[in-house]
């Protein structure tokens, strides 16, 4: 992205997680349900894709486990891409 002249703020959720209310808040009115990293052993474990937590449940267990957030979170004005998804992202620095 530094490519295309992207200004990039980062946050390392392990040091500085996001808050429920941060996660409310960037959630907004979208799906709960691609913000969480399947990749995740708490999703695993937990058999989320068969068994999805309601969105309050959802957004605790993710202030808790950072991990289950999928990432990056990448965000443009109104526009946001979950995870590592090249042309998705090549558009949003457009």
């Amino acid at each position: 992205m530094l490519k295309k002249g992207a200004q990039l703020e980062s946050r390392d959720l392990g040091k500085e997680p996001l808050t429920e209310g941060e996660l409310d808040e960037l959630i907004g009115e979208r799906d709960y349900i691609p913000f969480l990293n399947t990749r995740n052993e708490l999703y695993r474990t937990r058999k989320m894709a068969q068994n999805p937590p309601s969105r309050a449940e959802a957004i605790k267990l993710m202030a808790r486990e950072p991990n289950l957030i999928r990432r990056p979170v990448s965000i443009r004005g109104g526009k946001m891409v979950l995870g590592f998804d090249e042309e998705a992202l090549e558009n949003l620095a457009k």
